[in-house]
């Protein structure tokens, strides 16, 4: 177990470097689904080169509950202040399905929770940022809350706002940036970071039960049952303004 939380741990702190990342919702009839947030770091593998087929560090495969986690952990969270364990615990309705393999350099991430209705959705981007902030302190250790990490400009507590919306017919993405002052001077520390995920893509994938109407991002590629929609945005465009995201999807009656 503290293998696997070490490793997760590295891959929220470092490990977004050429990465791809997806926000996936699947919506049932009755108003509940699923969210995934997933992440491929293959190219990452890649760029490692001979350095990763060296290790002997052995594949990995593996699901798990950040719940599994945080009893194992429990010590140390009970070190923390009351509101970083408030933090914590937003978190343990999610698991993680983890595949690492050296010989292949493949790398692969899905954090994912089951909902009853889209109002109980958590911004796993905050979410995120609290579990880093375990390892706070620690040899070695890099805190997400980092200007090395650029989840940390949306996971700052105060300055950006995400909420999920649905009545069975309007869906609503809404992501605000509270403080733009706060917020900018985050985003302005990035630096060369922001160079670096240049390259990096970051998705919208949402499935309906219903065929849709209409999509307010004129970007939004529809499947051919229009029960599901696709938005790609470049990441560091969407770091520097969130907003950019923000979605309203009309399903037909």
């Amino acid at each position: 177990m503290n293998r696997f939380y070490t490793l997760i741990v590295l891959v929220i702190s470092i490990s977004f470097t050429s990465c791809q990342f997806s926000e996936n919702i699947y919506i049932n009839d009755d108003g509940s689904g699923r969210m995934e947030f997933s992440f491929d770091g293959t190219q990452l593998m890649q760029m490692a080169g001979d350095k990763m087929t060296e290790t002997k560090e052995e594949a990995i495969d593996s699901t798990f509950s950040f719940k599994e986690i945080f009893d194992a952990k429990r010590d140390s969270i009970s070190q923390l202040s009351e509101e970083e364990q408030l933090k914590l615990k937003n978190l343990e309705p999610f698991s993680m399905h983890m595949v690492m393999n050296p010989k292949t350099s493949e790398m692969k991430f899905d954090m994912f929770t089951d909902f009853k209705e889209v109002s109980e959705l958590q911004d796993m981007f905050k979410a995120m940022n609290s579990f880093g902030d375990m390892e706070k302190g620690k040899s070695g250790a890099q805190s997400t809350n980092s200007p090395a990490n650029p989840f940390s400009a949306l996971g700052q507590q105060g300055t950006t706002e995400l909420d999920y919306n649905y009545d069975g017919k309007i869906f609503k993405r809404v992501a605000k940036v509270i403080d733009k002052e706060a917020y900018k001077k985050v985003t302005d520390s990035l630096g060369e970071m922001a160079v670096m995920f240049g390259s990096s893509m970051y998705k919208l994938n949402y499935h309906f039960p219903k065929p849709i109407k209409s999509v307010s991002n004129e970007k939004a590629m529809f499947s051919s049952d229009r029960k599901s929609f696709t938005v790609e945005f470049g990441f560091m465009e969407y770091i520097s303004n969130p907003e950019a995201l923000n979605v309203e999807v009309v399903l037909e009656d």
